[in-house]
């Protein structure tokens, strides 16, 4: 029962996660700027997830302070980091093609934790990690004559630079911080820091009271900011803690890559984008070879998520 509970709570923090780009997107084209609908994104979502940890985890929220940089890093990259990569991208890309590169992230961190530790991955999860690298190429169309946008792959892979930073601080983050704080305190600072940039005018952020297309429908500007809000980031956190709880790490980290399929599908029916078969082949292959990594790690310890993903600590 609890197997089957937390694969049904795994399935459905991928798929609200998995909507994030295509909302996004349409805000973005109805004249937003990356940065504030990122800003829209964390600043409801700190507020509704703050609201949460006080009244379940509020003896926990008073030992933040002695958490301080784990929170900022977190906040800052994390959370901050990642979704202005992955929104950025989004401008350039399509949702999929975005997705697929952040989630070139476990690559990246096989390859810190070789260099700087020494520890030799498993020929598994370099076989895993060759084969996604291929997808990547053929997903990019590295080697054929499409017309890919540099810009936007430059900030899909860092946007997947952001996201490995993610597994290297939850590596080192204590055990007493709880999932829900680190959530809800993460997206604190990541709305103080966006607001303050925003301020200074190093990051625009521009709003639009202009009707979003969703669906080829026009709708209320409200409705893909509540979207964003509730359901990629709350219900989408939430949901994955429980998963988690019930799954475990290593398969945890399993379901959550559905959250690439989960955001194909989003954007073809939101915003009518798709990618091309060949696309597709590639995206598999980055799938299969993650996937192939992972199990060939000796002691996964975190799962692999979205933007924001799984803070759940789970990202």
């Amino acid at each position: 029962m609890n197997s089957r509970n937390g694969l049904i709570f795994a399935l459905l923090s991928a798929a609200t996660f998995g909507v994030s780009g295509p909302f996004a997107k349409s805000l973005i084209e109805s004249g937003w700027s990356p940065g504030g609908a990122v800003f829209a994104r964390v600043a409801g979502g700190a507020l509704v997830m703050m609201v949460i940890a006080v009244a379940t985890q509020w003896p926990r929220l008073r030992q933040v302070g002695a958490h301080t940089r784990t929170v900022l890093l977190y906040g800052v990259f994390a959370i901050s980091g990642v979704q202005l990569c992955f929104f950025n991208a989004v401008q350039h890309l399509s949702v999929g093609v975005a997705l697929l590169l952040e989630y070139l992230a476990p690559i990246i961190v096989i390859g810190w934790v070789w260099i700087t530790k020494g520890a030799r991955p498993s020929v598994q999860t370099l076989l895993g990690a060759a084969v996604a690298l291929i997808g990547a190429a053929v997903v990019i169309d590295v080697f054929g004559s499409a017309e890919i946008s540099a810009v936007g792959v430059a900030w899909g892979l860092a946007a997947a630079a952001c996201l490995a930073v993610y597994f290297v601080i939850s590596e080192r983050a204590d055990g007493d911080l709880q999932p829900v704080v680190l959530a809800a305190s993460g997206l604190t600072v990541s709305a103080l820091v966006i607001g303050a940039l925003g301020l200074v005018g190093i990051l625009p952020l521009e709003f639009s009271a202009s009707n979003a297309v969703v669906a080829e429908h026009s709708v209320s500007v409200w409705l893909p900011v509540a979207v964003l809000v509730l359901v990629s980031t709350v219900i989408a956190y939430l949901t994955g803690i429980a998963a988690i709880t019930l799954l475990g790490p290593t398969i945890g980290s399993l379901v959550a890559l559905t959250e690439v399929l989960c955001a194909v599908v989003a954007a073809w029916i939101l915003v009518r984008e798709s990618v091309t078969t060949l696309q597709a082949v590639g995206g598999a292959a980055i799938i299969a070879g993650l996937v192939l990594a992972r199990l060939g790690q000796s002691a996964p310890k975190q799962i692999p998520a979205d933007p924001m993903t799984n803070v759940m600590a789970e990202e």
